[in-house]
């Protein structure tokens, strides 16, 4: 058995899965195996074109590569399809997979990566493609550890404070961004096969659980949206962080529309929520890196500058 830390929880998993960092603390909260899966689960609730919900159940099917079976938040049963490897499987164990699960658990399961910033975590949310882990690839190599890639589960403590769990991932870059960033030298096993996607160790990331401090949903620079960060309002900034959802449709169909309500409302009081507006363009780096900075300093996360 392979043994991982992945959102704080331990899990124990028949196959390897790239891109998850060991953990030998023992503990095993989740666990991942091949076997037979059904192709329609009983008394069926709510469904998809690619899947079915049934009681604490959830059938999953990525067409062409497998189906998954996530039972209560606590197990992931996978059946490839024909010719398909574990190995090529695997990614989507670790991400759709997993993603789910975390809903199954309760979290607030976010599309987004995250750094930490002295002793808080910072969140960048966007659709795929919007830059999230290519712009905390370049905040970890300016100095600030990687706490979550691609998605994010977040937990509201007693106090109705909002954590952020690391997840134990390597990043996962395109080629260009890896390239351009100048990190060759930490690229790991692609992603896919068949795709120019790979992962990348992170020159340091946090192992403990940390608050959140604020989130920044990107968005491209076109007008009317002109380069900079800005404060919505608090209905908007909600609004915001429920669309920002991992997969939000389940969101809805798994009855949690009112939890993440109230997260979306606790978020957007305790921790700030901006949009970061800015070009896709490697070269402007640097100064969008300057300007979260300048905003980390005005709400106490970085010492002033001298």
């Amino acid at each position: 058995m392979f043994s991982y830390s992945v959102s704080g929880l331990g899990v124990s998993s028949e196959i390897g899965l790239p891109g998850l960092i060991p953990d030998e603390s023992g503990r095993s909260d989740i666990l991942i195996r091949s076997g037979a899966v059904p192709t329609v689960l009983e008394g069926v609730t709510a469904s998809g074109p690619t899947w079915q919900l049934a009681g604490d159940q959830f059938l999953l099917t990525i067409p062409g590569i497998l189906r998954m079976l996530l039972t209560g938040g606590r197990e992931i049963l996978f059946e490839t399809e024909a010719g398909v490897s574990a190995e090529e499987a695997a990614v989507f164990v670790s991400g759709t997979g997993f993603g789910i699960l975390l809903h199954q658990r309760g979290r607030i399961v976010l599309h987004a990566s995250a750094v930490r910033v002295k002793d808080s975590a910072v969140l960048f949310c966007g659709p795929s493609g919007a830059g999230k882990s290519t712009l905390a690839a370049a905040l970890v190599d300016a100095g600030y550890d990687l706490v979550t890639d691609d998605f994010c589960g977040l937990s509201l403590h007693a106090d109705g404070s909002p954590w952020v769990e690391p997840d134990g991932r390597q990043l996962k870059l395109w080629q260009n961004s890896i390239d351009r960033l100048a990190l060759a030298e930490r690229r790991a096993a692609p992603v896919r096969s068949q795709i120019e996607k790979y992962y990348v160790e992170p020159r340091a990331a946090t192992a403990c659980a940390l608050p959140l401090a604020a989130i920044y949903v990107l968005r491209e620079a076109r007008p009317p949206h002109a380069p900079g960060i800005a404060r919505p309002n608090i209905a908007d900034a909600g609004l915001m962080v429920r669309n920002n959802a991992y997969r939000p449709q389940l969101v809805r169909r798994m009855a949690q529309m009112d939890l993440y309500f109230q997260a979306a409302a606790t978020i957007a009081q305790r921790a700030g929520v901006f949009t970061l507006t800015r070009e896709i363009n490697f070269a402007r780096f640097p100064a969008v890196i300057g300007w979260l900075e300048a905003h980390w300093r005005e709400l106490g996360l970085l010492e002033q500058a001298a």
